[in-house]
């Protein structure tokens, strides 16, 4: 089937009714582009399960800071098109700002305090934009299902959360995290890495992966964080955060009491980089 990609709300309309048949599932993959092996095995994900699949291609401007960079954010859509070609992609939504916030739109979606802990500390109102543009794009796409990616921990318990309040039928399911050769966790920020910043890239994961292990092993929770912080600041990496939490609600642990998650994020240069590790 050839790749249709639309552009408003009208032109996607079209194109799902005319895809829609009974009993076909339809999966979603919601990207800003600049597309990566990560998010192809979103799609990967979507297609062995679904029976069409549509990605979005978007770049949000409510979701960034004054200071941060929507403007440098790379935008590669003809090559994000022909991997997602090349991966039998239905439909590509690539809509314009203004599409997606037409003159007068004045709604958002506030998620509270699950967007205030972790990332949120350092990027407020991130989350309340990332809450809003995917509630527009799953009411436009109405899919059975959407896929997102682990990495973004974070982001998939503020949708998980968001579906779940608001009533959406819609299932979220999250894909674990796609790693280069020596660990470090799949982004589109990663081209922003100068050489030697990329090869420090990969001491986050080394040390998330250290640290799980002694927190699985019985480690002092609170003292283990404290040493991963130092080894990082030690080897060049700015320390945001590093912190235990529950898999579900994010909840701060300070020992391993049920289904956990290491996050961590850093700064390197002008890249912040993000990543986590599940401890069982």
């Amino acid at each position: 089937m050839q790749l249709t990609v639309a552009h408003t709300i009208f032109e996607l309309q079209k194109t799902l009714t005319e895809l829609a048949q009974p009993k076909k599932r339809v999966g979603f993959v919601p990207t800003m582009g600049a597309l990566h092996e990560g998010h192809l095995e979103l799609v990967r994900r979507a297609k062995a399960s679904t029976d069409r699949v549509v990605v979005s291609i978007f770049v949000n401007p409510t979701q960034f800071g004054a200071n941060e960079d929507f403007s440098q954010y790379p935008r590669t859509l003809e090559a994000d098109l022909a991997l997602l070609r090349a991966e039998g992609v239905d439909v590509v939504y690539a809509p314009s700002a203004e599409d997606m916030y037409p003159a007068g739109f004045s709604t958002s979606i506030s998620v509270g305090e699950l967007g205030k802990i972790l990332c949120g500390r350092f990027r407020p109102g991130h989350f309340d934009g990332v809450a809003t543009v995917v509630a527009k794009l799953l009411l436009r796409v109405l899919p059975h299902c959407a896929f997102f990616g682990e990495k973004d921990y974070q982001q998939l318990c503020v949708i998980r959360q968001l579906v779940y309040d608001l009533d959406m039928p819609i299932e979220i399911i999250g894909v674990p995290t796609v790693r280069e050769a020596d660990g470090l966790a799949m982004s589109s920020r990663n081209r922003y890495l100068s050489e030697q910043e990329r090869l420090l890239a990969s001491s986050l994961y080394a040390q998330l992966k250290e640290t799980a292990n002694q927190i699985a092993g019985g480690a002092y929770v609170e003292a283990a964080l404290m040493i991963a912080g130092t080894k990082l600041t030690a080897m060049g990496l700015a320390v945001d955060y590093i912190e235990l939490c529950s898999s579900d609600v994010l909840d701060k642990l300070t020992q391993l009491e049920k289904p956990a998650r290491l996050l961590a994020a850093v700064r390197l240069g002008k890249t912040r980089l993000i990543d986590n590790i599940a401890i069982e």
